[in-house]
């Protein structure tokens, strides 16, 4: 009896998905839990194995296709593949097979795995921007503009739902080249999200500095025997500043609760959002219950999470709910920023870079490790002065952690 594949059950907040890349053909053969479709939403990237060995039969859902929650796909035909199909198969598709295998093996993104797989790229040619090497899609294009291969020449699917026209201008003396990239669904769905939040909130952002040598010295004495003790967890920044808003989270509900229609949410717990960027943009996973977590607990979930993010592994429900966001523009230089409310958040933290400044401590001029913070809130159901009050909250607490510990 034929097997139907289906499209994943989407949430509620999730109306449709796209058929981004088919990894199989009809005719041709699949091993149980092999990758044969990934279909794209606003806000992740599924992938829909097969359920058992077998031929595709009939795709009823082709790339670009908009699907619906649970709608069929495809079929299969269960059963052993015949040795003589097998056969054919691996004499049709050795090359690819070759260029696929290579490519496993090297650390990628999906993009970049599809492009090379596609144009049969030798990838010991594309340098690696990423960290550890990390090929991306950016990468493996440059790779191919050095070369002189254009995108638009021959069938080449791009990355996840893009469709790349590259145009070049010549000139007397120089050569100009420009590239016209359709948003993702996702780069879609962020502008989309970003637009609505400054048009339908009332965001306003307040900022305070904190020193971070605390913080520092308690980091820089107990990190290695943190990271033996929590095998391998590393003890970051990230850690004290989700444990701090949660205490502060607890002090001020306003902070915590959310807007629906004419009522307000105050939601008794604490579930943060950690803003992790990836490829295709920012993505805001989320940790439930970080108030019962520990230090370890979160610093170890934030790795996965950015490691999830980055091989777009990250499920719909790693990304549901959220009733605040931490985002750290730190990591890039950012000195001072502004972050954007994530609906129906009412309140979002933003991290900078820590920077030596020159601080007057006790009459006398001191150079300390200092950061930035920035609280945008919604204005609409937070006053300014709770605002203020808040963000003075996680101060007081990141320059002396001990309080977090003892809740003070």
């Amino acid at each position: 009896m034929d097997i139907e594949i289906k499209a994943p059950a989407f949430p509620e907040s999730i109306a449709d998905g796209e058929v981004a890349a088919w990894h199989k053909s009809e005719g041709e053969a699949v091993a149980r839990d092999e990758l044969i479709v990934e279909i794209e939403t606003d806000k992740v990237v599924l992938e829909v194995v097969a359920p058992a060995d077998g031929v595709i039969t009939r795709i009823h859902a082709h790339e670009g296709d908009t699907v619906q929650s649970e709608q069929l796909l495809a079929v299969i035909e269960p059963g052993p593949v015949a040795a003589a199909t097998s056969a054919s198969k691996a004499a049709t598709t050795a090359p690819a097979t070759k260029v696929k295998d290579t490519a496993t093996a090297v650390l990628m993104g999906p993009a970049a795995r599809q492009l090379v797989e596609e144009h049969k790229l030798d990838i010991s040619g594309i340098k690696g921007s990423g960290k550890g090497g990390r090929i991306s899609k950016e990468d493996v294009l440059n790779y191919m503009n050095a070369r002189d291969v254009s995108p638009t020449t021959g069938s080449m699917p791009p990355s996840i739902g893009e469709a790349v026209v590259e145009k070049t201008l010549v000139s007397p003396s120089s050569e100009r080249v420009e590239r016209r990239v359709p948003m993702t669904r996702m780069r879609a769905k962020i502008a989309e999200r970003l637009l609505n939040a400054t048009h339908e909130t009332a965001m306003l952002s307040t900022f305070n500095e904190v020193n971070m040598a605390p913080v520092m010295a308690l980091r820089s004495k107990y990190k290695d025997q943190f990271e033996k003790t929590h095998n391998g967890t590393r003890l970051g920044f990230m850690g004290f500043f989700v444990k701090a808003a949660c205490e502060a989270l607890k002090r001020f509900p306003a902070v915590n609760a959310s807007i629906d229609g004419n009522d307000v949410v105050y939601h008794g717990y604490q579930d943060i959002g950690v803003a992790v960027s990836t490829e295709g943009g920012l993505v805001v996973p989320v940790l439930r219950d970080a108030d019962f977590m520990s230090l370890a607990d979160i610093e170890a979930a934030i790795r996965d999470m950015g490691l999830r993010a980055k091989d777009n592994k990250l499920s719909i429900e790693d990304m549901t709910g959220g009733t605040f966001t931490v985002t750290n523009g730190g990591v890039f230089g950012s000195l001072l920023s502004t972050p954007i409310l994530n609906p129906p958040q009412t309140g979002i933290l933003g991290m900078h870079k820590i920077q030596d400044r020159p601080m007057a401590v006790d009459g006398q001029v001191v150079i300390l490790p200092m950061m930035y913070l920035a609280l945008t809130y919604d204005h609409r159901l937070i006053d300014g002065k709770t605002a203020v009050q808040f963000l003075v909250a996680i101060k007081d607490l990141i320059e002396d952690p001990a309080r977090i510990l003892l809740q003070l």
